[in-house]
This record gives C-alpha cells, sequence and structure tokens, in this order.
C-alpha cells in the first residue's frame, strides 16, 4: 500500500472521529435541575464563582473553586480585601438543627444534608458564624437557591457550595488537628479575553489557508487538463473531473451518513470513555497530524526543493515516496511523539493547536464539495447534529453528551486533543477558550468550494461568493462567543450560529446574481474547452 494512501485514510478516518466534538466553551462546570429557580428581595443574587484559597498550619495551601448562593451578601471581588478566616466543622454536620457549639467568627463547614440551604444560613449565623462552606454530596457544583414564599431571609452571611471531593479534603484537614483557615472571593472574569480573539483569528487563518491551497491545487489541475485537451485535439474527452489526484468528492448520501457516523462514534466516545480510551485518542490523533503536518510541509518546501519533491524512491510495504517526503517525515514523526509524550503539560495545547491545523488544512484539501446542494445539505445536518448532541440530549442522558465527551470526563485528563484551545490569558480562573475541529472542517468545506468557484469563474473578490462566505463565517463565530459569554460560560453549538449566516448569505446572492442553478447543481463553471459540440 502507498504510503500517502494510507495516512491519508488514517486521517480521514481519525477526522470521523473529531469532527463530531465541535463545540465551544469555557470554564464554569454548574449544575442545576431548576434554572427558573425563584428570586425574591433577599435571594436574587448573581449566581458567581467563588475562590475558596486556604491556609493550613498558617501556610498557604490548596485553592478551591465553589458557587456563591442566591442569597446573602454579594461576594468581595477582591483578594486583599477578602478576610482571612477559620474554618470549624458544624455539630450537627448538616447543621439542620441549632448547633451545639458555638462560633466566634468562624467559617463553618456543613454537609448538604436534607434542610434547606437557607436554614443551614440561618442556623449557622444565629451560632455566631461568619460564613458558611456547603459540601455538595457530588463532583459538580450546585446551585443554592431558596424555595417559593420563602420568608426568613435576612441572611448576612456568605454561603458557598463546594464540590464533593473539595469538601472532603478539607473536612480531612481538620480531622487530623489541623489548624485551617479560609478566604473567600470572587473575581471578576472580563468580559473578552484576549484568547477569544486570537482563536477567532486562528480560525479563520485556517480556512483561508486551506481555502487558497484548495483552490490553487483545483486551478492547476484544470489549466493542465484543458492544455491537455486542446495540445491532443481530444474534442470528446469529458472534462468535468478536474478534481486532481487524491480528491475526494462527497456527495449529498455521504453527507448525511457523516453525520450519522458521527454520532455513533460520539456516543461511542461517551460510553466508553475512560483513560485508556483517551490514550487511543492520543494516537489517532497523533497519527492524523503526522499525516497533516507532512502534507503541508511537504507543499510548502516544494517550492523551494521542487526536484526533490518530484523526485521518487520505492520504499518497502509504502511504494513510490519523494524525497522530500522522506526527509520531513522524521521531523513530522518525532513533533508528534514529543507532544504525545508531554501532552499534559500546561505548553501542550502550542503542540496540540499546531498538528491540529495542519490536519484540518490537509482534510479540507483532500475533501471537496462538489456543489451547494451537497454543502446545504452537509451543513443543515451538523447544524441539528450540533443542537442535538448540545442541548437535547440532556434529555435522554441528564447530561450533554458532547461537552462531557470534549471535556474528558471520567479520564483524569483536561479535555481530549481533538481541539484547538488557548489558555484564557487575562482571566482569574484560568481555563482556556476551545474550538472544536468540526466547527472549522464542516463550514470550511462550503467557503472552499467557494473560492474554488470563484477562481474558475474568473470572479474578483467583490462580485464571487468567497470573500461573503468568509465574513459570514467570521460573524458567525463572533456571535458564538458573545452567546458564550452571556450563558455564564456554558457550551454552545457554534454551528448552531455560523450555518444559518452562511448558508443564508449563499443562497441569497446565488440568488440575486443568477448563480443559483449552477452552484445548485453544477458546481463550477463551462471552461471554453466545455463549450465544444458533439
Amino acid at each position: 500500500m502507498d504510503l500517502q494512501i494510507f495516512l491519508r485514510a488514517v486521517s480521514l478516518a481519525a477526522v470521523l472521529v473529531f469532527v463530531n466534538l465541535s463545540y465551544s466553551v469555557s470554564a464554569g462546570d454548574i449544575v442545576h435541575e431548576d434554572n427558573q429557580a425563584p428570586q425574591m428581595p433577599g435571594c436574587n443574587n448573581d449566581f458567581v464563582l467563588v475562590k475558596v484559597q486556604t491556609w493550613i498550619n498558617n501556610e498557604e495551601a490548596s485553592e478551591f473553586v465553589g458557587v456563591g448562593a442566591r442569597f446573602g451578601p454579594i461576594m468581595e471581588a477582591k483578594e486583599r480585601h477578602a478576610n482571612l478566616t477559620k474554618l470549624t466543622i458544624s455539630d450537627p454536620p448538616d447543621c439542620c438543627a441549632t448547633p451545639y457549639n458555638k462560633f466566634s467568627g468562624e467559617v463553618v463547614l456543613v454537609e448538604r444534608g436534607n434542610c434547606k440551604f437557607t436554614t443551614k444560613a440561618n442556623l449557622a449565623q444565629a451560632a455566631g458564624a461568619s460564613g458558611i462552606l456547603v459540601i455538595n454530596n457530588k463532583k459538580e457544583l450546585y446551585k443554592m437557591v431558596c424555595e417559593t414564599n420563602e420568608t426568613d431571609l435576612n441572611i448576612h452571611i456568605p454561603a458557598v457550595i463546594l464540590p464533593q471531593d473539595a469538601g472532603e479534603r478539607l473536612k480531612n484537614s481538620l480531622k487530623s488537628n489541623s489548624s485551617v483557615s479560609v478566604q473567600l472571593y470572587s473575581p471578576q472574569r472580563p468580559l473578552v479575553d484576549i484568547a477569544e480573539v486570537f482563536l477567532w483569528l486562528m480560525a479563520v487563518g485556517t480556512i483561508l489557508c486551506a481555502s487558497y491551497w484548495s483552490a490553487w491545487s483545483t486551478r492547476e489541475a484544470a489549466i493542465e487538463q484543458d492544455k491537455l485537451l486542446k495540445d491532443a485535439m481530444e474534442k470528446y474527452i469529458n472534462a468535468e473531473d478536474t478534481g486532481g489526484s487524491g480528491v475526494v468528492d462527497i456527495n449529498s448520501t455521504s453527507a448525511v451518513l457523516f453525520v450519522v457516523i458521527a454520532s455513533c462514534f460520539l456516543v461511542m466516545l461517551y460510553k466508553l470513555m475512560s483513560f485508556w480510551f483517551m490514550e487511543v485518542l492520543v494516537v489517532l490523533f497523533c497519527i492524523g497530524g503526522v499525516e497533516g503536518l507532512q502534507t503541508c510541509l511537504v507543499a510548502l518546501l516544494s517550492r523551494w526543493f521542487k526536484s526533490a519533491g518530484e523526485t521518487f524512491i520505492k520504499v518497502p510495504f509504502f511504494g513510490a515516496v519523494s524525497f522530500l517526503t522522506l526527509a520531513v517525515a522524521p521531523f513530522c514523526v518525532t513533533f508528534a511523539v514529543v507532544w504525545a509524550v508531554y501532552h499534559r503539560m500546561s505548553f501542550a495545547w502550542i503542540g496540540q493547536d499546531i498538528l491540529g491545523i495542519a490536519l484540518i488544512i490537509t482534510v479540507l484539501q483532500i475533501v471537496h464539495v462538489p456543489n451547494l446542494k451537497v454543502g446545504t445539505v452537509l451543513l443543515s445536518c451538523a447544524f441539528f447534529y450540533d443542537i442535538f448532541w448540545v442541548f437535547v440530549s440532556q434529555l435522554w442522558f441528564q447530561e450533554s453528551v458532547m461537552i462531557v465527551v470534549a471535556r474528558g470526563d471520567r479520564t483524569g485528563e483536561d479535555g481530549i486533543p481533538m481541539l484547538l484551545k488557548i489558555p484564557r490569558m487575562f482571566d482569574p480562573w484560568g481555563g482556556y477558550s476551545i474550538i472544536g475541529f468540526g466547527d472549522i472542517l464542516i463550514p470550511g468545506l462550503l467557503i472552499a468550494f467557494s473560492l474554488r468557484y470563484d477562481w474558475l469563474a474568473n470572479k474578483n473578490l467583490r462580485a464571487g461568493y468567497f470573500l461573503w462566505s468568509m465574513v459570514a463565517y467570521g460573524l458567525g463565530l463572533l456571535i458564538t462567543y458573545v452567546a458564550l459569554n452571556l450563558m455564564d460560560g456554558h457550551g454552545q453549538p457554534a454551528l448552531l450560529y455560523i450555518v444559518p449566516f452562511m448558508l443564508g448569505t449563499f443562497l441569497t446572492l446565488g440568488k440575486k446574481r443568477g448563480d443559483l442553478k449552477i452552484l445548485w447543481t453544477r458546481g463550477e463553471p463551462l471552461r471554453p474547452c466545455q463549450h465544444v459540440q458533439l
């Protein structure tokens, strides 16, 4: 089997998995079964993340993240203004009855229990506590709300809920007779982090590069074929197939099947998600990344080392391979292996983005949308796919399947590898701004098609479709980040916003300019050699 064919097959198989995970999310894992919880005077605070900085035996220790309650005072935003207060355990542990021990301004650590959150806060306040930390009975954070028609809401101490694992660590420290103090504050997250700007530029730039490479290859293939037709006077040759070597044109049926298969892969990932399965995904990602990086480097370097790119040698098991490919391959393999070894490190996002971008560009070079009809079917299916697996799947699985898979829950890893991400630079909560491969790949197929059409039709930027489809994509992605910030960091299906912008722009312009029929069916203008009558 030829090396290029083998690696491209593995690369495409990997993308079948990667494209399932198209979503954007920032930090904030807060759950509650009632997002319409009642609000009333004394119980109308916004839900905010709260930092719980701890000191054990007067030495700074771990920092935990909790959620402030709907009731109580507004949390202090500045660390320097937050009081350092001793922590103690309530007796009874759930603080659902009057505590046996009186407090002298301590923060009280209580278990969730069976009574109302406001009951705990009132009893702790009456016993002299200056704050209350509630240990949730699950690993997730939870929204502490008031029940309908509650009246005893004269609560003047802050209340924060912690995930189960964080609460247990604090409890164990107190039970070991250690002196534990805490500092509670809620730093404000910037409205827009510069990481989101860079991620937007990264997504747009990737599609831009891939589109120009795809259009250039198609135009070169078309020019070469037209030259052969003219020189040989072969008037009866069907000149429709100008895709070039190694190009795959998808049709409407395969577009639908693509989304169906992607859904099956997504459910499989969700059910099998574990540490060992994450390692399998890392290996798949590395294989696809090696092929993508190699293809991009060979295409780039062949401009300067043309003879090396056109000279081939036969390699056992892999067939004919160019000298340039042989020279580049060791570097690509080494790069991917080094990333795989250090992929848990804080700086690993750089290598992940490089491999990911190279893979996306290569796939957009290999896979082509032949016309607007196929593009519309593909984007429409992906539109409903994204909405279903981000939002609707919660009805069947009690959680968003796509977000759980993309976060890498139950694996001990900080997310799966098939995402582009950048650390949030000015966010006190840290985390990453993230975009899935599918949010670039699927719209990129239609954008690359638009540039190929414009070049073959000799249209300038303003009169063509590429510029406007790029603008539509950029606006759709921008709206995604606006929605992400408005929704308190909850995951957003980017294609929900991108697809209407892109298809609306394409269909409207095509209809207005009279190109819609040829865009919808043929997908490319007739060239001079194709006007010859039999």
